[in-house]
Formats: structure tokens, sequence, C-alpha cells
């Protein structure tokens, strides 16, 4: 795979160093306080702490699925706390820590890896977080159509900013060899939307190497479309911050979209129905295990001062947060058959009052107790 250097200001001891394709956002990354960098640090201690514990209940039985974010909370993090609250966030289907920073309840996604709900949140009352979308790259296009609405409503390059709106769409290295991400990178271009497309490149989709979808690191992929196209040190929050603030910046004042591949890094499996080891060598996992993100931030925070016990203090809240999620969960009751017909439509549906009449009849054809 063709050579591009990736922009990174945090080397892996934590030391600010950045590198020479980090130079136009070097600044803005040291701007960047020590209260910032703690905010981003627990962010990251706690949506892993939510990783474990709901990848724990799925093994226990209380969830039909978990998708983890492991390894990945860096860019998640960075790349979120660079959007602004008016912003609108399509995720695929592991940002967890996103939709928690855009002030998603956690127990929303459990309720939807469990079973028990449809969508289960409202965008509206979540920071402008949409729903997860696991039918692949779909998303990118459900963003590109809104951004494109926003600017049709004259909803960015207005000048202000703290009116002006953009759109962020996260997706896989995966979801780049589909057709849907393929067909939104074009409208986003030719309609100049104000779009960040975010790919986190775990190097794996599913089984599937990255070096197998692509025979030039993805970033170089965007400057086919017209758009820019930056690779970041996905492991590095402040690299992600900044590049993903720059990008942002740039599709409300009206440049039109870019694109940023994050190099990361998928530690767990795909999903909890996933045996990585089937497919992936022990050395690199731990190549990349060294690398891990909070770690990094953790040194660069010692060297810059901060104690031991702030950071203990730290873990306990993630712990607190940790245990909420369990006893939540654990808490959580069976839906009644009847909500499978709710929200189907916007609006009340004679198709789905048909469909739930014949669901009572046949459940009480049984007779009795089943």
């Amino acid at each position: 795979m063709a050579d591009s250097p990736a922009v990174s200001v945090l080397d892996e001891h934590g030391a600010f160093r950045p590198t020479a394709a980090a130079e136009p956002y070097a600044d803005r990354a040291a701007s960047v306080t020590t209260e910032q960098k703690l905010r981003f640090l627990t962010d990251m201690v706690e949506t892993r702490a939510f990783d474990v514990a709901a990848a724990n209940l799925q093994r226990q039985g209380h969830l039909a699925l978990w998708v983890s974010s492991w390894g990945q909370e860096a860019a998640q993090v960075g790349s979120a706390r660079a959007t602004r609250p008016q912003d609108t966030v399509f995720p695929a289907y592991r940002e967890h820590a996103v939709g928690m920073i855009r002030g998603l309840d956690p127990l929303a996604i459990v309720r939807l890896l469990r079973g028990v709900a449809h969508g289960t949140w409202d965008p509206a009352e979540s920071g402008n977080f949409q729903h997860y979308c696991l039918v692949l790259g779909s998303q990118t296009l459900h963003a590109t159509g809104f951004a494109m609405g926003v600017q049709f409503d004259g909803a960015t390059a207005t000048g202000d900013p703290e009116r002006d709106e953009a759109v962020i769409v996260y997706l896989g290295d995966g979801a780049t060899s589909q057709g849907d991400s393929n067909e939104a990178l074009v409208f986003a271009a030719s309609y100049r939307t104000p779009q960040v497309f975010f790919i986190q490149n775990n190097h794996w989709a599913i089984s599937v190497p990255v070096e197998r979808q692509s025979r030039v690191p993805l970033a170089q992929r965007a400057s086919g479309f017209g758009m820019p196209g930056v690779r970041i040190d996905g492991n590095d929050v402040l690299a992600a911050y900044a590049v993903t603030g720059s990008m942002l910046d740039a599709a409300r004042s009206g440049e039109g979209p870019g694109l940023i591949e994050a190099l990361t890094y998928r530690i767990g499996g795909h999903s909890s129905s996933d045996d990585p080891t089937k497919y992936r060598a022990e050395e690199e996992l731990q190549r990349w295990a060294l690398l891990d993100p909070i770690l990094r931030l953790r040194r660069h925070l010692e060297v810059e001062g901060v104690g031991a016990e702030v950071f203990d203090g730290i873990d306990a809240r993630a712990a607190d947060l940790a245990a909420d999620v369990r006893r939540r969960t654990l808490e959580l009751t069976e839906p009644p058959v009847a909500s499978m017909f709710e929200h189907v439509y916007a609006e009340p549906h004679p198709l789905m009052d048909e469909q739930l009449r014949w669901l009572q009849d046949y459940e009480a054809s049984f007779g009795g107790d089943r």
C-alpha cells in the first residue's frame, strides 16, 4: 500500500511531538487546555468501562449482541468533542463514545442491542445523534441527504459560527467498499455539502484486512471525488480533535465536504459473534495493544503534572457508570408485543392497526396461558 503520512501530535509515549503532516493543525492541538484533556480522558475511560460491562452482560445472556469500541476511543472522543451543539451526527454501530458525548444515555444502546426496542432514542433529545445503522454504509447516504437539506435550508455558510451547521458521518474501512458510501461521496462532492466523512480504519472488515479492500490509503480516495482527505493517527485524541475541528469549520463556512481516515485498531472481535483468533495474528494484536489511546493521553497528562489522585477519581467515576448500566440493564423488562407496530410511520396508519389486530387474534386463538 502506498505510503501516506499520518497527522499525529502525541507520540506513543504521550510526548507532544507533532509530525510534519500535523503542521497545519499543531496550533489547534497545542491550544487544548489541561482541563479539556482531562475531559477527553474521562470520556475514553468511561466509554471503555461501559464497553467492558456491556460485553460481560452479553456473555451472561442479557444482551443479544455487543459491538465493542475498545481501542477506538481516541478517534471517537477527539472527533466528537470537535463538533458543535448544532451539528448532526450519523453513526454506524460502535460509536458509543460519540453518542455519550452528545448526551445519549448508554442504556439506550443496551436496549437496542438487547433487542427490546427499535431506535430507542430521539435524536432531537440526544444532541442530534442519529440512530445506529447496522446496514453497512447506508448511513453515509442518510448523512449526505441531511447535509443537502441543511444547505438548502440556508443553515450553513452564513458567517455566524454559533449558527452554522455541519454534518459528520462515521463509517468503517469495510464500509468504504460499499456502493452506498461511494454514491454518498459523489453527491457530497457535487453539492459541496457541509459534511465530514470520518472513517475509523480499524484494519479489519470482520475477517477481511484493509489491504485487500484498497491498494492506496483510504484518505487518498477523497481526491478522486474532489474533496480533501487527511489521514490521522486515530489513537491520538488531540490529532482527532484538531483535524476534525478544522474540517468541520471548513464545511460550515461553505468550503464543502472533507474526509478523514483515522488509523486505529479493533482490539476485540467485530462483534460478540466474531472470533478474531481465526484470522488475526496475536503479534499484531499485541503490537496495537501497546499503542492504547487511553494510556497515551494519561502519560501526556502525567508530564503536565496531573496527579494519581485525579486519575483514580476518573477510574472511580467510570466504575460507577458501568455499575449503574449493569443495574439498570438487569431491571429491564420485556416490551409489550404491540410496541413493534409503533413508530413504523410518523402518524397512525391503518395497515399497522390491521396487523396488530391479526396478531392479537392469532394469539387469542391458542386460548388460555401458553
